[in-house]
């Protein structure tokens, strides 16, 4: 099928998309404006989706929290921020995207089409946080907080802020933001044996990004990572 006759395909069945979602759209030129990738915006000379992303994500931030904090109340901050990290990321949401067949409505500009865009990570992520913004401006927060408790499923109910190992999720954290992998070390030793005080750095590419003190390495290393999964968390993904 060419990518012309697939984009009218997924014009015409976005009753599907919607059903996928479980909710249905007043206005349904959100729904289509969340579908538009600025590569076939440019050459339709349309507004993209890009704004809407931008809405999106802090739509799915504030949901995730919301429905995080509903399920575990007397977790602590450090506990949550690493969850979350983890659930809205590129990668936590490009699965759900997939879940949902996203990359099948997708509008995209042809040299995008060529180039796999349905099938990119960045691409769904950004897209599904569009359609969530959509879902925002077209039924307010409660609707769009309860489709993304629906598109998230289980994995919300696999999310266990207990007993978090930061450094793992540092590591995955920068993979994909990155493509590469923190390094750990000593900057200090201070305090009798009895007492000591071991002060950790985190470098990426040779950039220090969290410092973390502790009375021991592996615990100094924890909070650093932990200081450096809250800073990250908000980053951009690079495709």
């Amino acid at each position: 099928m060419s990518g012309r006759n697939l984009q009218a395909t997924a014009h015409d069945d976005l009753g599907d998309l919607e059903a996928a979602l479980d909710y249905r759209f007043r206005d349904r030129k959100l729904l289509e404006r969340a579908l538009l990738h600025s590569s076939a915006a440019g050459e339709q000379s349309l507004p993209s989706n890009q704004t809407m992303e931008f809405l999106g994500d802090a739509v799915v931030d504030l949901a995730v929290s919301d429905i995080l904090f509903g399920m575990h109340p007397d977790s602590d901050e450090g506990g949550l921020t690493r969850i979350r990290a983890a659930l809205v990321s590129a990668r936590g949401l490009s699965h759900i995207a997939r879940s949902l067949d996203l990359g099948r409505w997708l509008r995209l500009g042809r040299g995008e089409e060529r180039s796999g865009g349905r099938s990119k990570a960045k691409i769904l992520a950004d897209s599904y946080e569009a359609i969530i913004a959509a879902v925002f401006l077209d039924g307010g927060y409660e609707t769009a907080r309860r489709v993304v408790k629906h598109t998230f499923g289980e994995d919300l109910g696999r999310a266990n802020p207990a007993g978090c190992d930061y450094k793992t999720a540092l590591q995955e954290l920068t993979q994909e933001l990155y493509r590469t992998t923190p390094r750990y070390a000593v900057v200090s030793l201070t305090g009798p044996d009895h007492a000591r005080r071991f002060e950790v750095e985190i470098r990426l590419d040779g950039e220090v990004i969290a410092r973390g003190e502790g009375p021991n390495r592996k615990s100094a290393e924890q909070m650093a990572a932990r200081i450096a999964v809250e800073s990250l968390q908000g980053n951009t993904p690079i495709e």
